[in-house]
């Protein structure tokens, strides 16, 4: 779609060297014929008489509003008339409104009235673009009108925003089913309300200085769409530049970091409860095959390894040093690494940016850079890699290998997390800290694991992004193949705190990252065990082939919680054809209950459970089962853990793979067998409904980001 960008270069040039940040209403109207965005029919009076003639010219009724680089919200100023409808109408508008915008703000510029042709009865919507300081430009959709801020039903996407992107936005927003036509309604024109996002977003994105665009309302009817105001903001700040790495030297570094064969540890200490020391224990009764050399200038022998003054005396070559050091020796020391050409070193020492240091922090930056270094951290507790029997951190150590790569960028979560990962026996492909990431942060660990053959999927706790772009080319790239679920921490943004219109005001409390993480394909948890509870079962679980969800319960009242944890999760209950509903029938007593869920009842015994979840499995009409246990000395806890165990183990071997979730209600025997069940690859919980419902939720939200339903 071609676009007159020479025209919207001539209006933004002509504005700025006015000194103005706000256009016109004519501005915006040179803008929007440009960008073929439809607006009303209109112009410009500088008189009561120009009015009256414009009006006519351009048929009534007309609206009138005032125009003024100063008033950017007409109505509060009295700015405002609508349903003129007559010549002697129109003049006494044009002076009302003159007469009210002085009152409001005496020192405004008045460049004119506005006459602009009604606009045909539609339903109201916003559609705009924001500057956000994350993701760059994105692009807003919602409903419009005067309640829009108190409504905020408003959904976003990166601009700028392709055709599906834009459909996925009118199904997005809360009252989505309005656009279709409510109570004899008339559903609106989807693909002229699309076309529109399209174009504003397209403009947002050609031109920077666009700091924010703003149309509301936009009628939207059976035929197309019209925007009846146009609000046009402008900026000369400019995102600072990061230096940029490609995909192969990002995977080159991070190689080196997470899979190194020599590490050393500058600022390595004989000394307990020094960080050297413990770094000095951890790497070497974690059993690192690769080499370890220990620095300190004041010893010859630390730990039975050879120490070595400087890290350029260190023999060969060497893939990490971790820092062990106060921060004001840190950039002395990093510059020696430089020399040395180790390309990462891992900065445990906090004193940097976290704590107002942020000329030290930028001074290693630069260092850095110059010698081509890779920094991780400063201010972390340093990282596990357990593949490589790696861990280089003064924490308590972790060696269990398994599929999930956890990241944080805090260290009392990054505890957090290890604590989680020893309780339920989870096996990591690493866990890392992140802390400043004053360089090294989510996109360069979420490339290098969206390749690591031993991470099957990846959670990462963050307070914030450096860079929300590259995070999200390396989510898309990554969550084909594998999942990657966020926990997002501050959900306020200080994006909205200046804002100037409708959709800069509502582009603040984490509602960019919401949509923008859902964009990318992102699971995003909404807490701390969210997070590491989807990372704990989502490789348990296979990949579903279809939305058909089937629970069976030995509880009636577990089946109703279920259900709604169902319907929370946005999931589907299968519909249960009468064939199927006839062979459930066929297993359950005459008292319990066919149907979705299927209710076996609880005193039935271990067979009943065995031949109807056989059957669940069986069925290729069903994609997912949920289980609900009830803890009877019928039916006790292990007998139907390994009974459900052994029918997935004998499905599998048939080819048979859809995921399999259970909600054991009982005493606490029930613990030990969901542990059983979790290590046999059915995610099941104890005391709860919600939780395994949740995580197959997780399941099937990744299975639709990765095209695989």
């Amino acid at each position: 779609m071609a676009f007159d960008t020479k025209a919207v270069r001539e209006v933004l040039d002509a504005a700025r060297a006015a000194g103005r940040t706000a256009l016109t209403a004519p501005e915006g109207k040179r803008i929007t014929d440009a960008y073929t965005i439809p607006t009303p029919a209109e112009g410009l009076a500088t008189t009561a008489d120009e009015a009256v003639a414009l009006a006519d010219r351009i048929g009534f009724p007309v609206a009138m509003k005032i125009v003024s680089p100063q008033i950017l919200h007409k109505t509060d100023a009295g700015g405002v008339r609508v349903g003129v409808a007559s010549a002697e109408e129109a003049r006494t508008a044009f002076t009302e409104i003159v007469t009210s915008a002085k009152a409001y703000d005496p020192q405004a510029g008045i460049t004119g009235v506005q006459v602009q042709q009604m606009v045909p009865a539609g339903q109201e919507v916003l559609v705009g673009a924001v500057t956000d300081p994350t993701f760059g430009k994105v692009v807003a959709f919602g409903l419009g009108g005067v309640l829009v801020e108190v409504v905020k039903d408003i959904t976003f996407r990166l601009a700028p925003a392709g055709h599906d992107d834009a459909l996925s936005m009118l199904d997005s927003i809360k009252a989505a089913e309005v656009l279709n036509g409510v109570r004899g309604g008339k559903a609106v024109d989807r693909e002229a309300l699309a076309g529109l996002i399209v174009k504003v977003s397209q403009l947002a994105a050609d031109f920077p200085e666009i700091a924010e665009v703003d149309l509301n309302p936009v009628f939207a009817t059976e035929d197309g769409v019209l925007a009846a105001d146009v609000r046009i903001l402008l900026t000369d700040a400019r995102p600072a530049e990061r230096r940029r790495y490609t995909r192969e030297e990002i995977l080159g570094a991070m190689r080196r970091l997470m899979e190194p064969r020599s590490v050393t540890v500058i600022g390595a200490s004989n000394e307990q409860g020094k960080i050297g020391n413990s770094v000095m224990r951890n790497l070497i009764d974690g059993g690192f095959p690769g080499e370890i050399h220990p620095v300190n200038p004041k010893a010859d022998d630390i730990l039975g390894r050879k120490a070595y003054k400087t890290v350029t005396d260190v023999p060969g070559d060497v893939d990490v040093a971790v820092f062990a050091i106060p921060a004001k020796f840190v950039p002395a020391a990093l510059a020696e690494v430089g020399r040395k050409g180790i390309p990462n070193a891992v900065l445990i020492p906090s004193g940097f940016a976290e704590t107002g240091e942020h000329e030290l922090q930028q001074r290693i930056v630069d260092i850095a850079e110059e010698h081509g270094v890779r920094l991780l951290g400063p201010n972390i507790y340093g990282y596990y890699s357990p593949w490589q029997d790696l861990c280089a951190t003064f924490c308590t150590p972790y060696d269990v290998k398994g599929g999930v790569a956890l990241t944080s960028q805090s260290g009392g979560i990054g505890m957090a997390i290890l604590g989680f990962a020893r309780t339920t026996k989870t096996g990591v492909s690493a866990i890392v800290g992140l802390g400043n990431k004053s360089d090294v942060d989510e996109d360069d660990l979420l490339t290098y694991f969206g390749e690591d053959p031993h991470t099957q999927c990846i959670a990462m706790h963050l307070e914030d992004l450096k860079d929300g772009r590259a995070f999200v080319e390396a989510a898309r790239a990554t969550v084909p193949k594998k999942p990657v679920v966020v926990l997002k921490a501050g959900r306020t943004s200080a994006g909205a705190k200046a804002a100037g219109s409708h959709t800069g005001a509502l582009a603040g409390d984490d509602a960019v990252y919401e949509d923008v993480l859902r964009q990318a394909g992102v699971i995003r948890a909404p807490g701390l065990n969210e997070m590491l509870e989807y990372a704990r079962a989502l490789p348990v679980m296979p990949a579903p082939k279809g939305d058909n969800v089937v629970i069976i319960t030995g509880a009636g009242g577990s089946g109703v919680l279920l259900s709604d944890a169902i319907v929370d999760n946005g999931l589907s209950l299968m519909e249960i054809p009468p064939d199927l509903d006839e062979a459930f029938r066929g297993f359950i007593p005459p008292f319990g209950a066919a149907g979705n869920p299927i209710d076996i009842t609880g005193g039935e015994p271990p067979s009943t459970y065995e031949a109807t979840i056989r059957l669940g499995l069986e069925d290729p009409r069903i994609h997912a089962l949920v289980l609900g246990y009830w803890h009877t000395i019928v039916t006790p806890p292990m007998v139907f853990a390994e009974l459900t165990a052994k029918a997935v183990a004998e499905a599998r071997a048939k080819g048979i793979e859809k995921p399999v979730v259970a909600s054991l209600a009982g005493d606490v025997e029930v613990e030990e067998a969901c542990q059983y069940l979790f290590e046999r690859g059915v995610v099941a919980y104890p005391y709860t409904t919600e939780k395994p419902v949740a995580a197959l939720g997780a399941k099937y939200r990744w299975a639709r980001a990765a095209g695989l339903l």
